[in-house]
């Protein structure tokens, strides 16, 4: 049949729902030597054989991702580090194998981690390939073509993700040195602070108040679980028709942290409207989304918390840390090397995103 090649869920004008077999042709600037991966993934993932067809996927925008559909047109994903010049630890794709191969002994969804290609010499970049998980992504989380008992039951099935992860015990799954103990917060602060300023591209008030603000205001962080650092609607896959979540995907940010980041981070929607990703700020009980209190609520049952204090704290990092990631997306996109060619339309972002954030901040105080 060939791969289905269209831009149905690409851009700003997203479909609320999308597929995950809706790809487009590789893009020129990320085609590498198919022969040589041909050659690599028959030698290296189990049952695969060639002929190869590839497309590319167009929904994110940090390390490009790939579909490759063999002979016996079974489905892998290919992930690699993006061309060009990268910033120092990022698009770190062995570790996303890493944590995706180790979880699949859990109750956390995920897709089957194959091969790990470290080798940049085979198609240019770092890759891994890992299993095609069919279904369907989020990109609006108003949901607006569900009905309200289905609405609830989407963002049931993302909150039981999260906490499935955060009560994973990270030594028995062998991620004991995915990263440290205690400090997460201080270090995100300082980690997002050398990146923004590595990708800097004009001076922005409220990213300079919030590189102040930060480190004078860091709650007690002694608690340590796996985190997702990107923890969105937008990077589960659910299943075709069920209200159940397949595979939590892009794995990029992931490391051992605080779980309070990947909660905050997975509520800003609640906090501020994004006209690509929906509107679900204000919306009445009988639309079947859960508030803020009712969702954070349910995560704190599952994970056995009580009231979390300083939760503006980690609200207001992540926001900045969403902009420091922006910015660095912003200036792949003016180089050039970007996944998507949306990334050079983005450089009002870090500005709107920092901005809310002090804003946050001073509402406060």
């Amino acid at each position: 049949d060939g791969f289905r090649l269209d831009a149905q869920g690409v851009g700003t004008d997203m479909a609320a729902i999308s597929l995950t077999n809706a790809i487009v042709p590789v893009r020129d600037e990320h085609r590498f030597d198919e022969a040589a991966l041909a050659r690599y993934m028959t030698a290296n993932v189990e049952g695969c054989r060639g002929p190869f067809e590839i497309g590319q996927c167009m929904g994110g925008m940090s390390n490009p991702t790939f579909v490759v559909r063999d002979a016996d047109s079974r489905r892998y994903v290919l992930r690699k580090k993006p061309p060009g010049e990268l910033l120092p630890s990022a698009h770190a794709v062995d570790r996303e194998f890493r944590v995706i191969r180790a979880l699949a002994a859990t109750d956390v969804p995920v897709a089957k981690a194959y091969a790990l290609c470290e080798d940049d010499s085979i198609i240019g970049q770092m890759f891994y390939v890992m299993e095609f998980v069919d279904g369907r992504i989020v990109n609006d989380l108003a949901l607006p073509d569900q009905s309200p008992a289905e609405r609830t039951a989407i963002y049931d099935a993302m909150g039981d993700a999260m906490a499935r992860l955060h009560r994973v015990d990270f030594s028995a799954v062998g991620l004991d040195d995915y990263g440290r103990e205690g400090g997460y917060m201080a270090r995100q602060v300082s980690r997002w602070t050398k990146q923004y300023r590595a990708s800097e591209t004009e001076r922005i008030e409220a990213m300079e108040n919030l590189i102040g603000w930060l480190p004078k205001n860091m709650p007690a962080d002694d608690e340590t679980t796996i985190v997702h650092g990107d923890f969105r609607m937008q990077n589960l896959i659910l299943h075709p028709t069920e209200p159940r979540v397949l595979a939590i995907v892009d794995w990029e940010l992931g490391t051992l942290g605080n779980p309070l980041s990947d909660l905050a981070y997975n509520s800003l929607p609640y906090h501020i409207q994004d006209p690509n990703r929906g509107d679900i700020i204000d919306l009445d009980d009988a639309y079947g989304i859960p508030d803020e209190a009712a969702y954070i609520g349910a995560y704190c049952r599952r994970t056995g918390r009580g009231e979390i204090e300083n939760w503006h704290f980690y609200l207001v990092l992540s926001l900045f840390r969403f902009a420091a990631i922006v910015q660095g997306v912003y200036y792949r996109g003016i180089q050039g090397n970007a996944s998507s060619p949306e990334a050079a339309q983005k450089g009002d972002l870090p500005r709107t995103w920092s901005e809310l954030a002090w804003a946050m901040v001073e509402a406060r105080d």
